[in-house]
């Protein structure tokens, strides 16, 4: 499994108590992708820049579309412009893939009485079991990029802090990515509210 697997699925597991928003947990995965990525030596970070490498090859295959993204010529793509761009509906197209490989199931329920409705739920599986233990033991870039949307494990207190530096990096822009995905929501809240606001003196 992979990083942005295991998060994908520590998300879900943990919906009830932490639900997350789509695109937080888009921009997440894509940062995770970086990781996995860099820790592969699939690309390297320069100057805040991806720049891909052939040296080596990956064997999952949204890491290999992750990295087939890549801009394969100067001027390299920056961080951050990566993660916008590869995080949008980046969490859909996990959810379809985990759904296709059978790690998910779309389990009817009942609404209101008159609709019925499905939801995706895990299947208890080998992957489950796996991003689990990585969570309980707090394993540091799962644990960071988690809390960077919103998970967090009270009962394990602070988990261990990264270390790599190019890892860091990532987090970092993640981080900076989610405040100004933040930021934009508010702007279109107060919009939205202004807007009510004109309506109601309009009359309507």
């Amino acid at each position: 499994m992979t990083t942005p697997r295991d998060l994908l699925i520590v998300a879900m597991d943990r919906a009830s108590s932490s639900p997350v928003e789509r695109g937080d947990l888009s921009l997440a995965l894509a940062g995770a992708e970086v990781i996995d990525l860099l820790g592969a030596q699939a690309v390297e970070l320069d100057d805040g820049h991806l720049v891909p490498s052939a040296r080596r090859a990956v064997a999952d295959p949204l890491l290999v579309e992750a990295a087939s993204s890549l801009a394969r010529q100067a001027p390299y793509e920056s961080l951050g412009d990566w993660l916008w761009r590869r995080g949008r509906g980046l969490s859909a197209t996990y959810l379809a893939a985990l759904e296709a490989e059978g790690q998910l199931a779309r389990q009817r329920r009942r609404r209101w009485m008159l609709f019925r409705t499905k939801r995706v739920v895990l299947v208890d599986s080998p992957a489950r079991s796996q991003a689990a233990d990585r969570w309980t033991a707090d394993e540091p870039v799962l644990a960071a990029l988690a809390a960077a949307i919103g998970i967090r494990d009270e009962s394990t207190g602070d988990f261990p802090s990264v270390t790599d530096d190019e890892v860091a990096t990532v987090l970092a822009a993640v981080t900076d990515a989610l405040g100004e995905l933040a930021d934009e929501r508010q702007r279109r809240g107060r919009r939205l509210d202004e807007a009510a606001v004109n309506n109601v003196r309009r009359g309507y």
